[in-house]
């Protein structure tokens, strides 16, 4: 058996990484491995032009209870044509200079959200205690992806001892408003046991320039606990 620093992320509305493009920004079903990291560096305080290569070596696992369900919202954004402008200092001036000309166009765009997230996350290695400390009073503000979806319910960090992350999570206290919910997804890292039959993601959330938002692949096993009879299911608070 070994450590597991295990908490919970559940809000309302959350968006969790995708390639960034200017008509569409997608979302991952559950949060990634760098947006993890990202939430302890803020718990911490780390900035992201601050060393984050420890919480770069933890091993990751992180549960889904429940399944969200999809949420788009449009947005309009004013682009220059390329005819209109030669050679801008500077978007802002591209569009001042564009607009002057009456040459703006406008196009619709989508960013893509999750409903009803309610997740566990299990971590191993590096200093614990630290990470969990930090969790109960983060310095810096924390929310489900962007700042537009705030956390509904406290980390709740505890350390318990188990031999899978999957086991680990089994001890998350989910508040009472939440009920009894049974974990339905699990991604962590390739070669992590996850008790359950699990296939390979290529997912692009690996930190590799959290100062210009460059990331790169990470291979991941991805298993449904709920698919065997020991499927794990987590008790509310309130319930115990």
């Amino acid at each position: 058996m070994r450590d597991f620093l295990i908490f919970q992320l559940i809000a309302s509305l959350g968006a969790m990484g995708e390639f960034g493009g200017h008509e569409r920004r997608g979302t991952l079903g559950l949060p990634g491995r760098s947006a993890v990291i990202g939430t302890l560096g803020a718990a911490l305080g780390r900035r992201r032009d601050q060393d984050f290569e420890d919480l770069e070596a933890l091993k990751i696992a992180v549960a889904s209870f429940g399944r969200t369900a999809p949420l788009r919202d449009y947005h309009t954004v004013q682009t220059v044509p390329s005819a209109a402008v030669k050679k801008p200092q500077s978007r802002p001036q591209a569009l001042r200079d564009a607009a002057a000309q009456d040459r703006l166009n406008t196009v619709l765009t989508s960013r893509d959200y999750r409903t009803d997230c309610v997740f566990g996350v299990a971590v191993s290695g590096g200093d614990l205690a630290a990470l969990a400390r930090a969790l109960k009073a983060p310095v810096f503000s924390t929310f489900m992806g962007r700042k537009s979806c705030p956390l509904s319910a406290p980390f709740d960090p505890q350390i318990v001892a188990a031999e899978t992350p999957a086991e680990a999570l089994s001890h998350l206290r989910l508040p009472p408003w939440i009920g009894a919910r049974q974990m339905i997804e699990i991604v962590a890292e390739e070669g992590t046991d996850l008790t359950a039959p699990a296939r390979l993601e290529v997912r692009h959330d690996r930190a590799l320039d959290r100062a210009l938002w460059h990331y790169g692949p990470g291979r991941y096993g991805v298993a449904h606990p709920d698919i065997r009879a020991e499927a794990v299911t987590v008790p509310n608070e309130a319930a115990r």
